[in-house]
């Protein structure tokens, strides 16, 4: 199987792909579109760090090639609307594995976690991955973690049979360290081994699908790669490894490092190596009942393409908040579809758990809502009601069909984010009584979430790190407060 492609799929391609693409949708059951009787999918999912919305082919962009996630999307379905729980990571993979709004769990409160070590996910929560395992499948994570360390916390003690990557927010290509100390891990013993770590990834999710397809014991591979979160280098650029290392403080946020071609360099090795997963997959005869979901943490960073939004990680804005999200399963998706459903990170949780016939725990009722309707029965897109916060520059966010409330310090916005993606024409006068309905609605929500608190961390730029950012401020660390939608 080869992925050669090296521009992004046309419209006329997708809709013959679909034409040809409907084996396996006569059998369906009643709750959700799962089948129960059927023999149970398996589940890779592939998550990117920091990728922007068009930053592969399939999504646009034209300077890179990325034919291994393209050949995802020509075997199933690309979300068009959709967003990622937080604009940055802990908070986003907080809800990702427990399907709920992070802001439930202190942990959540992290934008993103800086090493508390009384801080991470709790390992009573049910998680995707505990969940299924309920449900007769094995478990593994491959790549990064970062949602609290050891002792407290980890992958083997929130669901995963199997743990290979580190746990920190990065890592070092080379290296594998971050602050100068090391931090690869195989399950919880620390380990050293050379080479470049999306490579290193790659390998060992190999070596799982080949392991897991002897057993045929169902199993949820969770592949999350670093690539392309910084620091930025390249397959080859041991030299800007060795560079960093130098400069003394063992930190990785090399502001004067990175370019466009490395940037597309990262990502075309992470396409590759995918390509040798789906690759395993198909030699061990496993694409045809095997879901492989691809999408991003959040939204881009400084060399990322977000466009046709505006915003970066950190940001409420569209582009902090838009990723790739992509979704195929041969026996039960039709190829080569797009869907304007609007969805979240947190949706994954309850649509798997429908896949596989898992039940979610009734003590910890889910956020997410199941697509499995959507993506196998050809139901219409249902309206969604969305809430975000971010405590750095007291940023707030709601959405409800295709109007969003948006707050940036004391800045108050309401935008058509299908018709102005950008995010340019603010409608709050035009349309006061929208605005102050989203705006109230946002302050129930946020009642019923945890409260920002100043000892959390939370992350943004400013004027001094990126040029566009003029005039930003480091944030303070304070919690903003609400009071009422007029405060």
């Amino acid at each position: 199987m080869v992925f050669a492609r090296k521009e992004p799929i046309t419209r006329r391609e997708l809709l013959r792909a679909a034409a040809a693409g409907t084996i396996g949708l006569a059998i369906r059951a009643a709750s959700g579109g799962a089948r129960p009787s059927a023999k149970p999918p398996n589940i890779v999912f592939i998550l990117a760090d920091d990728l922007g919305y068009a930053d592969v082919s399939c999504y646009g962009r034209p300077d890179l090639s990325t034919p291994s996630i393209d050949h995802i999307a020509a075997q199933g379905l690309r979300f068009l609307q959709a967003y990622a729980n937080s604009a940055v990571c802990t908070a986003t993979r907080t809800a990702l594995i427990t399907g709920r709004y992070q802001y439930r769990l202190r942990l959540g409160l992290e934008e993103p976690l800086r090493g508390n070590p009384d801080v991470g996910l709790p390992p009573e929560h049910p998680t995707l991955p505990s969940l299924l395992k309920k449900a007769g499948y094995a478990t593994t994570l491959i790549g990064k973690w970062h949602l609290g360390f050891l002792p407290k916390f980890g992958p083997l003690k929130s669901g995963y049979d199997h743990f290979y990557g580190f746990r920190s927010g990065a890592l070092d290509y080379f290296s594998h360290t971050i602050g100068g100390k090391d931090d690869l891990w195989d399950d919880d013993v620390a380990i050293h081994q050379v080479g470049y770590l999306t490579g290193l990834l790659g390998s060992r999710a190999v070596d799982v699908v080949n392991g897991y397809a002897k057993s045929g014991q169902p199993f949820l591979l969770s592949l999350h790669f670093n690539a392309p979160h910084w620091p930025w280098e390249g397959p080859g650029d041991e030299a800007e490894s060795e560079r960093l290392r130098q400069a003394g403080s063992g930190g990785l946020a090399d502001f004067d490092g990175g370019s466009q071609k490395t940037y597309q360099r990262m990502i075309e090795e992470m396409d590759k190596q995918i390509g040798r997963v789906l690759q395993a997959l198909h030699a061990n005869g496993l694409t045809e009942n095997t879901i492989v979901i691809f999408t991003s943490d959040n939204g881009g960073e400084r060399f990322a393409d977000t466009w046709p939004f505006t915003g970066k990680k950190t940001e409420l804005l569209e582009g902090g908040l838009r990723i790739p999200a992509i979704i195929s399963w041969p026996a039960r998706i039709p190829r080569g579809q797009t869907t304007e459903q609007v969805s979240i990170s947190m949706d994954w949780v309850p649509t798997l758990l429908a896949a596989a016939g898992a039940l979610p725990d009734p003590a910890y009722p889910l956020d997410g809502m199941n697509l499995l309707p959507m993506l196998t029965q050809n139901a219409p897109p249902v309206s969604r009601k969305l809430f975000w916060r971010y405590k750095a520059n007291a940023q707030r966010a709601a959405r409800d069909g295709d109007y969003k409330f948006l707050k940036i310090l004391d800045n108050t916005f309401l935008f058509n984010v299908v018709e102005d993606p950008l995010e340019r024409a603010n409608l709050k006068e035009r349309h006061k009584d929208v605005y102050q309905r989203l705006a109230q609605e946002w302050y129930e929500w946020n009642s019923s979430m945890l409260p920002e608190i100043k000892e959390s961390f939370t992350a943004s730029f400013d004027g001094k790190q990126l040029a566009d950012h003029f005039g930003a401020k480091t944030s303070d660390q304070m919690p903003d407060i609400p009071v009422s939608p007029d405060d």
